[in-house]
């Protein structure tokens, strides 16, 4: 198995907006998700446009497969990423994120998982990351969306 990292492309928004979609996906990441054009919107003129955000398609063997991005988060740098439910347990995320990070010098970086997903946890914690501390995470509209953790590399 052959896992690459390369700018993201506008053409590859479809494949990811899809990765998002997915309802096991968004409960084990504890995101909701944005419909088609909210997401093709917040990429294009957030993620994208941004000189400040560092962002890689995860590509295994010609296909992507999922995303890693750096961006600011308040006065820190976070690090976030997706991997299609499909390839969850191959060892791609934690590839993808150890190859990301050698990407990316600035030191220390943030990152924030749901406290019920252990295995990206446990992607973070092999990539150099510990926990820091714990939050609750609230949508834009004030929702709950449960509790988190907060993990950092120096």
């Amino acid at each position: 198995m052959d896992v690459t990292l390369r700018p993201v492309e506008p053409d590859d928004l479809p494949v990811l907006y899809e990765h998002q979609a997915d309802p096991e996906s968004k409960a084990m990441a504890a995101f909701p998700g944005r419909d088609r054009e909210a997401f093709m919107a917040h990429w294009e003129t957030k993620v994208l446009a941004d000189p400040r955000n560092m962002v890689r398609a995860i590509v295994v063997d010609g296909a992507v497969v999922g995303h890693v991005v750096v961006f600011d988060a308040g006065d820190e740098r976070e690090v976030g990423y997706w991997v299609e439910r499909s390839h969850w347990g191959r060892g791609i995320a934690t590839a993808a994120l150890a190859a990301f990070l050698g990407e990316v010098p600035e030191r220390p970086l943030f990152a924030r998982v749901a406290e019920h997903n252990g295995g990206s946890r446990r992607v973070l914690e092999k990539c150099g990351f510990a926990v820091v501390g714990r939050d609750r995470w609230h949508l834009d509209d004030g929702t709950d969306n449960g509790p988190e953790l907060i993990l950092r590399l120096d």
